[in-house]
């Protein structure tokens, strides 16, 4: 199988190639390493996964951008039978500050994609990564309790695909992001092509640069071994589930191998996978014997309360579940920062 992916220097773009190129298929990998410069960095960041990747022999990179059309035809060549498109512009707060930015990396770079593959390979399957912030602030509509150190649903295990996107505040990501998932929809109706949306809660994992605009939970990480300060907007309390990269690369796995076509799947690490922020802190401390600096600050706009999604459609049309829990996934993650501390210290 020829497979592209775009964003391959991303964490979910290079651990999907990777899970790919093991399983020795032809992996073509599209980034315009945009990371740093998106979000303010002085220093490499997806540059060192855009490195990794040359260890395996079967992985093409090509340097480009998803809204360039000459860019995205070199990568596609004389076509691909997969797609798994993870590039975009992943910060709500930035898409504050840069919504035209942000519209044309997530929804024009979608379509671009979209039609390019259109045109050169239709019977390609593509996977889109969308987001729980499709749903915007519906998802607060739902009763919270609270207690000691975290909210929690009342009288619901999750998110499901039924809940309404629309009528609500997203912020220009949600907008941006949804209309990606709503195009990749379309092409599947209107065109046949086989697409699957995978609405994502909380992905981290190794290689995963993380700064306070996006990537929670490795810069959580980042910051405590490297004693930066911690801003919590909010009180802490509000709970993701969280699912490890690795699971969701054999997720998408496991739909390109199907025979499903049109589907709208929320993935996550699901009810028995969540951690409230203050949680988070606790596990660290356990983790590094050190506490970090916080601080909290106002809360941020269409910041969910509580995001957990309902896998229970995804477990049942793919056969799938997570299989790393987040004090596995945390450790794991914890290591990889501290073996590559270079990547960090400023």
């Amino acid at each position: 199988m020829r497979i592209l992916i775009t964003g391959g220097a991303g964490m979910v773009g290079s651990h999907c190639a990777e899970h790919f190129a093991q399983k020795k298929d032809d992996v073509v990998v599209l980034d315009n390493l945009m990371r740093s410069q998106l979000f303010g960095y002085d220093k490499d960041s997806v540059e060192f996964n855009w490195n990794y990747l040359t260890k395996y022999k079967n992985i093409t990179r090509v340097k480009g951008d998803v809204r360039n059309i000459e860019d995205v035809e070199k990568a596609i060549k004389d076509g691909v039978d997969a797609v798994i498109h993870t590039a975009g512009q992943p910060g709500v707060p930035s898409s504050v500050r840069m919504p035209r930015e942000d519209f044309s990396i997530n929804a024009y770079g979608t379509l671009n994609v979209l039609e390019c593959v259109r045109q050169k390979n239709k019977n390609a399957v593509i996977v889109y990564c969308s987001t729980n912030k499709v749903y915007g602030e519906n998802v607060d509509k739902i009763p919270l309790k609270e207690k000691e150190k975290r909210y929690v649903f009342d009288g619901v295990k999750g998110v499901s695909e039924s809940m309404l996107t629309d009528l609500t505040g997203h912020t220009p990501y949600g907008v941006s992001k949804l209309t990606g998932d709503l195009y990749t929809q379309e092409y599947g109706h209107i065109y046949g092509m086989r697409t699957g949306i995978f609405r994502m809660s909380c992905i981290y994992g190794t290689r995963q640069f993380g700064f306070e605009d996006q990537g929670w939970v490795a810069w959580f990480i980042i910051a405590t071994l490297h004693n930066k300060p911690i801003t919590i907007y909010g009180n802490g309390k509000q709970v993701r589930d969280l699912l490890y990269v690795e699971d969701l690369a054999k997720a998408f796995d496991k739909f390109i191998q199907s025979d499903l076509r049109g589907e709208v799947m929320n993935i996550g690490g699901g009810g028995e996978n969540t951690i409230s922020l203050l949680e988070f802190v606790d596990e660290l401390e356990k983790l590094t014997k050190k506490r970090p600096k916080i601080t909290f600050s106002d809360w941020r706009p269409s910041d969910q309360k509580v995001y957990v999604s309902d896998i229970t459609k995804v477990k049942n049309k793919l056969n799938w579940s997570p299989t790393v829990s987040p004090q596995e996934g945390i450790e794991k993650l914890w290591k990889w920062v501290k073996d590559n501390e270079s990547c960090f210290s400023r």
